[in-house]
């Protein structure tokens, strides 16, 4: 494979792994079924099947909180031929609200940081995941005061197709 291979490779890897971050704080489920090969798998330590099958758990979850982010940093990828192995650092970011009548502060934030190790193949001219094993490197959860809404006039996320963003891609 030539060196021009190696880095159109490396790009469209690089790209899946961050449409995986995008699908989840957008809660696009089309574009996260394109992160992994059907027969895909996914070892997180506390879930362990299929890509698919991830992904209906984690959208329960993900479902019961008020927002999320997902960053990646540090992606390193080695490609050999129609395979390749990537790790990258990731720090996810959970708020929700705290039960109400408690004595806890107005919201919860979980933080996990981590790294994705996955094994990659490109079948017919796709990336797509094969394995994925998520490497924990912290667990944090704290208390926060604040609220979840912008300011007047600023533009507001949203969890759905509906996010400023994907005009953004309608060129």
């Amino acid at each position: 494979m030539t060196m021009d291979n190696d880095l159109a490779a490396k790009q469209a890897i690089t790209e899946v792994i961050y449409h995986y971050c995008r699908a989840l704080d957008r809660m696009d489920r089309e574009l996260a079924d394109t992160v992994w090969h059907p027969d895909g798998t996914a070892d997180y330590g506390f879930f362990q099947g299929t890509g698919a099958e991830f992904l209906d758990w984690v959208w329960t979850q993900h479902e019961l909180v008020l927002g999320h982010t997902h960053r990646i940093s540090n992606v390193l990828i080695e490609v050999d031929g129609d395979r390749a192995g990537s790790e990258a650092y990731v720090v996810a970011t959970l708020w929700g609200a705290s039960q109400p009548g408690g004595m806890s502060p107005m919201f919860t934030q979980m933080v996990a940081r981590g790294r994705y190790l996955d094994r990659w193949s490109c079948r017919d001219g796709v990336w797509a995941i094969d394995h994925r094993l998520f490497v924990e490197d912290l667990m944090l959860t704290s208390g926060l005061n604040g609220t979840p809404k912008p300011e007047p006039g600023k533009a507001r996320a949203r969890r759905d197709r509906s996010d400023p963003s994907y005009g953004v891609f309608d060129l």
